[in-house]
């Protein structure tokens, strides 16, 4: 294929669900949508009723013109932009012409009233970022993180051995540390279910004066914000031309978190295969590399690091610029919009490959078990705080010359326990712990799973 990005090519069959929010045909029909909604919605507003009407025939004509918006009707607009040079005045053309040919001319001049193109396609673009995040992104990323919560539960008891700085530190548990990624994404996904996108429509500079001069007993504030709500939107009555995009801003920031997430556990996960405590599942007709053939590599996990990282240069850098306009606005908007659907088609590929990661990963109880034997010496923040209970304010210091740097297997462990000052009761209990056992209150912490 001859596609320039492999989000249409290589990655096209995981991505394509998006086009229905961000092709240039998408954009079209959006555009065309929102204003054939507000046609409606003026139309029955109480200033036109003795001008101009609209029965229940007319307004299911109307919306037959969105919802047979075809490829054949899609071209139909781009041969009227070919000449316009001018996207939106494209649709509004189409749009008066179809009024007029299967409709009525008298609704024509109604078309567009009292509107700049940033009204269209500031509802547009909200409309289309709103659907394919309820639609696509939001309904993946909650299959990650039902298959996320299930790895949490089966695990939350498998014991383990953490590390910090890359080095022995103490116990925890598989579910544990997946818990902790779980978690941080819940959070985050509900935020983004409760965002709320915000829209104007208030003409040409924010002032709605086109309306106010053609009616000037109507209050057109209101008007415009009740027509913004029939879309689902927020409406941001002090604006310029166009809307400041602080709210997409905040969403894609949003995405932005959530990518970040995914790409720590992305990672962490990467690192637990890389210490055999995760066994990918092995599938014969796979190769992992053209000269090695015993290798079965992580590709998913580094797919989704790649992809989401990626995703979240372009996002940080829209969700910046997109907030910055000269005075009123001008074009450099335009072509970064057009980016938006990169980015989700990015992170939503990035998803999608985590999702399969994580279907073919298991934990190596044997690995996990090797790896907490051979470090007792990890339950030496046990011992000196066991110490520190009983009065030693130099335990600190006294457990690390006898640690640090020093292996310490189950008898030399035991043996540091009997030579110590304690209690007999603080004594038993230090002599029946293990490596294994040392897991505080994992089990209350994890008591949601």
């Amino acid at each position: 294929m001859s596609n320039i990005s492999p989000l249409d090519n290589r990655y096209k069959k995981y991505v394509s669900e998006l086009n229905e929010y961000f092709s240039e045909q998408a954009l079209m029909k959006f555009r065309l949508y929102v204003e054939i909604n507000y046609l409606i919605f003026l139309l029955q507003h109480r200033a036109l009723k003795n001008i101009v009407s609209l029965d229940k025939k007319d307004q299911q004509k109307l919306e037959k013109i969105y919802s047979n918006f075809d490829q054949k009707e899609y071209n139909e607009v781009k041969r009227i932009e070919a000449k316009t040079k001018h996207d939106v005045s494209a649709v509004i053309q189409y749009l008066s012409k179809k009024v007029e040919n299967n409709i009525s001319k008298a609704l024509v001049p109604w078309v567009h009233f009292g509107l700049t193109s940033e009204d269209i396609n500031g509802a547009a673009y909200s409309l289309m970022i709103k659907e394919a995040v309820r639609s696509s992104l939001l309904k993946t990323l909650e299959k990650l993180s039902g298959a996320l919560k299930k790895l949490v539960s089966q695990n939350k008891d498998f014991p383990m051995l953490a590390l910090t700085h890359g080095q022995p530190a103490t116990t925890t548990t598989l579910g544990k540390e997946m818990a902790v990624f779980h978690a941080r994404l819940s959070r985050q996904i509900e935020q983004l279910k409760k965002h709320e996108l915000l829209a104007k429509f208030s003409g040409a500079t924010g002032t709605l004066a086109a309306h106010k001069v053609a009616f000037p007993k109507e209050t057109w504030v209101s008007f415009s914000e009740k027509f913004i709500k029939t879309l689902g939107l927020k409406n941001n009555p002090i604006t310029t031309q166009i809307e400041p995009n602080d709210s997409l801003a905040e969403l894609l920031q949003n995405i932005i978190r959530i990518n970040n997430i995914l790409t720590d556990m992305s990672v962490d996960i990467w690192l637990y295969i890389e210490r055999n405590i995760f066994i990918q599942k092995n599938k014969p007709s796979e190769v992992g590399s053209s000269a090695m053939p015993h290798k079965t590599n992580p590709i998913a996990f580094e797919n989704a690091e790649g992809n989401l990282e990626l995703a979240n240069a372009g996002l940080g850098f829209l969700s910046s610029r997109l907030c910055r306009s000269r005075l009123q606005r001008d074009l450099s908007g335009s072509t970064l919009f057009r980016n938006i659907g990169t980015n989700f088609a990015h992170s939503l590929l990035a998803y999608k490959n985590i999702i399969n990661g994580l279907e073919r990963i298991k934990p190596n109880k044997n690995q996990a078990d090797t790896e907490l034997e051979n470090n007792w010496g990890i339950l030496a923040e046990a011992i000196q705080t066991i110490l520190r209970k009983n009065g030693d304010g130099n335990a600190y210091e006294k457990i690390k010359k006898i640690t640090r740097g020093t292996g310490l297997d189950k008898e030399k462990y035991l043996a540091v326990v009997n030579d110590l000052n304690i209690s007999e009761e603080d004594r038993a209990v230090l002599l029946c712990l293990t490596p294994s056992t040392y897991l505080g209150e994992i089990e209350k912490i994890l008591k949601e799973y």
